[in-house]
């Protein structure tokens, strides 16, 4: 972990700590400066989760990734900095029906911080959301307008997990895939039980080339932006912020190239982007 070379690509001027404003901090310059995205999927590339492949790719080539890739650099960067931390794998409820229970295809982390267990996560395409400490009830509100709330739900080793994240706000605040809603709305549900990396590989391989789902049917790109949040979904750009929600779309492959940089800060040519299903 070269910690100097990804402190440089988030922006991030502080020297990190284990503190939680601290960590709450490293964990928001991240998310600002680091795209979510799923690129290279639509691109026919394998999706790596291995330390030095996802330094290179997110760190080195300014790429985005999305939440194995993410949450893999930002576990091995709280290592670093002396805060211990372990994967769990979660169901992504957002927009499902109740009584639909999905594979586990997103990884978050459990963190050490302050004598407490905390959820971490700075992989999920949503809010610029803080740590939160694992307690039932913890909220937090977000600069997007939304609520964000932890509840524990079920038993260890529940099928249907032992902690939901709920979040309360604007659907224009997301990437499309949250249902209108007056109140809570389920985000993602979890265990604690221990992930081995083989685990990590499975659903990463399942969320990156089964046919017919979100990460492989369709081009994604997220990020929380100052006061707000903006996602690009083929070629449907929606920028949320105080003034209001504005939407376009995407004309061809230099303006995709173009919104990718400037807007969700992730480095790809026109070149590359040309060659996306989309716009071919």
């Amino acid at each position: 972990m070269d910690l100097d070379r990804y402190l440089d690509r988030i922006g991030f001027v502080a020297r990190p700590s284990d503190e939680p404003d601290a960590v709450a901090a490293l964990q928001s310059a991240h998310r600002l400066a680091i795209g979510f995205e799923n690129l290279d999927v639509m691109l026919g590339r394998p999706i790596r989760i291995d330390a030095p492949s996802v330094f290179d790719k997110i760190v080195v080539n300014g790429r985005g990734g999305y939440c194995f890739e993410q949450n893999r650099l930002f576990g091995d960067v709280l290592a670093a900095i002396g805060v211990a931390n372990r994967p769990l794998l979660a169901r992504v409820r957002l927009g499902l029906a109740q009584d639909v229970l999905p594979p586990r295809t997103h990884v978050c982390l459990l963190a050490a911080i302050a004598g407490g267990e905390w959820l971490v996560d700075a992989g999920f395409g949503g809010s610029d959301l803080a740590p939160l400490p694992l307690e039932d009830g913890a909220e937090a509100q977000t600069a997007d307008g939304a609520r964000h709330r932890l509840r524990r739900t079920g038993e260890r080793g529940s099928l249907e997990g032992e902690w939901l994240l709920e979040r309360a706000g604007p659907v224009s605040a997301t990437d499309g895939r949250a249902a209108a809603h007056g109140d809570w709305q389920a985000q993602y549900t979890f265990d604690l039980a221990q992930v081995v990396p083989g685990d990590l590989e499975q659903a990463n391989h399942w969320t990156s080339t089964r046919p017919d789902t979100r990460f492989t049917s369709l081009h994604v790109a997220s990020i929380p932006v100052v006061g707000g949040f903006a996602s690009m979904v083929d070629r449907d750009l929606t920028m949320h912020g105080a003034n209001g929600t504005e939407r376009r779309v995407i004309a061809d492959a230099a303006d995709y190239a173009r919104t990718l940089r400037e807007v969700f800060r992730i480095a790809m040519t026109e070149q590359e982007a040309a060659r996306l299903p989309l716009l071919r």
